[in-house]
């Protein structure tokens, strides 16, 4: 009896052991890290710059050389409504496909389980027209040529550049078959412009909701469809499309790809 005891009480305290902690009580005094993760796709299969196929719904086949784009005014909101703004200055983030690293967005948040998330895809007008030495960084007018996202004064920065190749392009002069999408417009600031600024809303209750806590760093991983900037409420061609810059068509193409971010899982 006394030996059937002992391998009770062997047997209990493993099995507390292996049992998983509960996640300590958050405070809303403590600041932890929230990653989130842009994955970016293309369709059912992974994004791989210059040498990815790709087919959008005009049949066009398509490979893509660059892609980019801004993420700003970072919102979380708990289940019972509470919701933290990120200060602004710390919540301007250039995504490229091209650098790993800048597709881990991390921003310091209260401890606390957050059921949904939004940001802007885009730069807002107030910070697109604020003086230079408040637009540093990733909002830094003077980046170089191949990576340049700004346009000037009044039309602002450009938040989403795509570019690649397609057959279905007409040939430059140097016999390139190139496609260009670079779209911005915050209102204007001078004159009254297009606003292709995007606001995007994403419940995380499906896919499981970070739980931020101190000494960890929970990761919300989001996938980017960006085959959705050809295939959406507008089928776009480029054929008919190959180069859409500051132009009333680029509305369209936001519509578009307002639509191509999708919660897929969360670590904690």
């Amino acid at each position: 009896m006394k030996h059937i005891l002992i391998l009770t009480t062997i047997a209990v305290l493993l099995l507390t052991a292996c049992a998983k902690k509960d996640d300590p009580i958050p405070s809303n005094n403590n600041k932890a890290t929230l990653s989130i993760q842009f994955d970016n796709i293309v369709g059912a299969k992974n994004l791989q710059l210059n040498t990815g196929t790709y087919i959008n719904a005009a049949g066009e086949t398509f490979t893509i050389s660059l892609l980019q784009y801004y993420i700003s005014n970072i919102k979380v909101k708990t289940g019972d409504g509470k919701e933290f703004v990120v200060p602004q200055d710390s919540s301007y983030f250039l995504v490229s496909e091209a650098a790993g690293a800048s597709q881990f967005v991390k921003v310091q948040v209260p401890e606390g389980d957050y059921t949904s998330l939004s940001f802007v895809l885009g730069v807002d007008s107030l910070r697109s027209t604020m003086d230079i030495s408040k637009r540093t960084g990733v909002l830094d007018p003077s980046t170089g040529m191949d990576g340049a996202m700004y346009w000037g004064w009044n039309s602002g920065y450009i938040f989403f550049k795509m570019e690649g190749i397609s057959a279905a392009a007409p040939a430059d002069p140097s016999g390139q078959h190139k496609f260009r999408y670079h779209v911005g417009g915050f209102g204007g600031y001078a004159a009254v412009t297009m606003n292709n600024i995007k606001t995007i809303s994403i419940d995380l209750n499906a896919g499981g909701i970070p739980k931020v806590r101190q000494g960890r760093e929970s990761n919300v991983h989001l996938m980017v469809d960006v085959l959705k900037m050809f295939n959406g409420a507008t089928n776009i061609s480029i054929a008919n499309n190959p180069t859409v810059m500051f132009s009333d068509f680029s509305v369209k193409v936001a519509n578009n790809y307002a639509s191509m971010f999708s919660h897929d899982h969360t670590e904690n």
